[in-house]
């Protein structure tokens, strides 16, 4: 997955700054509704929505809107809709598995949108069940390397369950079991290292090599999967290695 982590961050960084940011908060905003209204806005009580608030910070959603999601989600304010994940699965181009999360107030919306991005780019829709098998939940924690080394990472969260720290070029990313992740984000801290973010994710246990034809297409079809409102994350099996990345100039 390292071409695709690295891909994934270089579009994150992008995202941040370019015409696509409203977008960005929407969806960072929506996971602090949704945690708090699951799990309580107590953020000592709730890892979830601890995750959700300090993603949402990193990327500079102002704290107006993160305290009025806060609100939404504890029905202290109204004006909160009732979100539902639902996943979607697929096929893009190369033959890449695709896992499409949503977070929904309208299922046949979000159904009928998920499919016109697929089906436009390439890609078709798979029965439940059929790509899912792929993949495996992961906890991720992405963080900025500095003056870090990967044994500075190593030494403070293996002991907490991490699995694997890989270097993305300018971060690492840290991998445990999904049930592993607050215990190694909170090794982090304890360390005194800063992370970026920490998400439960869907790692591939295949992934296809994409080459400087099929990349775009990939790249192309996963982008037009997240200008769909109700996507809130695209997983999928590709691995694209430096020579191409850099062919492509990403």
């Amino acid at each position: 997955m390292s071409g695709h982590s690295k891909w994934a961050t270089t579009k994150h960084k992008k995202a941040v700054i370019d015409a696509r940011r409203g977008k960005l908060f929407a969806r960072l905003i929506k996971n602090i509704e949704v945690a708090t209204r699951t799990g309580g806005a107590d953020m000592a009580g709730n890892p979830t929505l601890f995750d959700a608030v300090q993603k949402a910070k990193k990327n500079s959603v102002p704290s107006d809107n993160i305290e009025r999601a806060l609100k939404r989600g504890s029905g202290e304010e109204v004006g909160g809709a009732d979100y539902k994940t639902i996943m979607y699965e697929g096929y893009g181009p190369a033959g890449v598995a695709l896992l499409i999360e949503c977070l929904t107030d309208n299922r046949n919306r979000a159904a009928t949108d998920v499919r016109v991005a697929v089906t436009r780019n390439g890609g078709n829709m798979a029965d439940p069940g059929s790509v899912a098998y792929l993949f495996n939940r992961k906890g991720v924690i992405i963080v900025s390397k500095g003056s870090l080394s990967e044994d500075d990472i190593l030494l403070a969260v293996l002991e907490a369950g991490a699995e694997e720290v890989n270097d993305l070029g300018e971060s690492f990313e840290v991998v445990s079991e999904a049930s592993d992740m607050v215990a190694v984000r909170t090794a982090l801290q304890a360390a005194g290292i800063d992370y970026d973010s920490a998400d439960s994710s869907f790692l591939s246990s295949i992934s296809i090599p994409l080459d400087e034809e099929s990349a775009p297409k990939v790249f192309q079809l996963i982008e037009a999967l997240e200008e769909v409102d109700d996507v809130q994350n695209v997983f999928a099996n590709f691995d694209v290695s430096d020579e191409v990345m850099a062919a492509l100039d990403l």
